[in-house]
């Protein structure tokens, strides 16, 4: 098992940046892979970026060169840095991780973003 606490959602400005973190604990030398989704209302979660335990890096296209994840060397944390944020990047994130042998999923309990003027 794997337990994720997501921090650093709140209220920002359009252009305005945030920084969510994401601490895993419990099993964590089984996780393979750590990342972020998102869902805003009325649409279906979705896939923001992704780092596995190798330094491998995946983006949404709608997030490319705005987003960064990054993981601590432990590779217990995930972190999120969203500059230049719009409002459509609006939503619940979530945290997520992956382990192996079974690829089994696990996930937070989701920190608000709001960007609003």
């Amino acid at each position: 098992q794997v337990q994720l606490v997501e921090s650093g959602g709140g209220l920002v400005q359009p252009g305005g940046s945030l920084r969510l973190s994401c601490a895993a604990s419990g099993n964590i030398f089984r996780i393979s892979a750590m990342g972020w989704y998102r869902q805003a209302p009325g649409k279906e979660r979705e896939l923001v970026a992704t780092a596995t335990n190798a330094g491998s890096t995946n983006y949404a296209d709608s997030v490319k060169g705005r987003f960064t994840i990054s993981r601590d060397n432990r590779k217990d944390t995930v972190y999120l840095q969203m500059n230049s944020l719009k409002p459509e990047d609006t939503a619940v994130y979530y945290c997520n991780a992956v382990t192996w042998p079974r690829n089994s999923s696990y996930w937070g309990q989701g920190t608000q973003v709001t960007v609003s003027s």
